[in-house]
């Protein structure tokens, strides 16, 4: 009588190999079930998320400015040299450019304080109005600071300074015209103009300024 065989008897707990699909790839094991995803890297040239940065714990020392100045005051910083602007006109339309200069300024916006004019000749009418109702009316005008000023040259230095200086040169002497102009410039916060000869101004504030 032939011998059977003897089938191979099958543990449970055994293992056997894995089973292979038809396409004879091995079946993909499962993968876990995904978790919170982490912050995906930034790109190059992209910035990633931004986190709020704690504020770092400052020190008496760390709160004082890092480039301390001298002890003190502050210094106040230079003034800038006002502009300079040149109105030709000879010693009898001096006065009248000028009138024409403050017009041009009062209608572009500058406030009638502003604004100083100075006379090497004759005084403007409205000085020689004022003043025969005494110097310190008169002054008391300039100190006021709500209105044109027109003074003589001659008494510039009494005059405060102010944006800006107009200076007729309309006669007078020479002497004058050479002391008022640079003490007009010295003047003068932000413009000085100045009505008369190029020639005898040009020759003053290249000297004096």
């Amino acid at each position: 009588m032939p011998l059977i065989p003897e089938e191979p008897q099958i543990h449970e707990s055994a293992q056997g190999p894995r089973a292979t699909p038809a396409s004879g790839r091995t079946a993909p094991t499962p993968r876990p079930v995904p978790g919170p995803r982490p912050a995906a890297p930034s790109r190059p040239g992209r910035p990633g998320p931004l986190r709020p940065t704690p504020p770092a714990q400052r020190t008496p020392r760390d709160a004082a400015p890092a480039n301390p100045g001298p002890s003190g005051p502050a210094a106040p910083a230079a003034a800038a040299s006002p502009q300079i602007q040149l109105i030709p006109a000879s010693a009898e339309g001096a006065l009248d450019a000028a009138e024409e200069a403050v017009d041009l300024l009062l209608e572009s916006g500058r406030a009638p304080g502003d604004v100083l004019v100075l006379t090497t000749g004759a005084q403007h009418p409205w000085a020689e109005h004022e003043l025969s109702f005494g110097e310190a009316s008169y002054w008391a005008q300039h100190d006021a600071g709500d209105d044109v000023f027109y003074a003589d040259a001659a008494v510039a230095a009494r005059a405060a300074t102010r944006p800006v200086v107009v200076v007729a040169v309309n006669g007078g002497p020479a002497s004058v015209a050479a002391t008022a102009l640079p003490l007009a410039h010295s003047r003068a916060g932000a413009l000085l103009i100045v009505c008369g000869d190029p020639q005898q101004i040009n020759s003053v504030l290249g000297a004096g300024v």
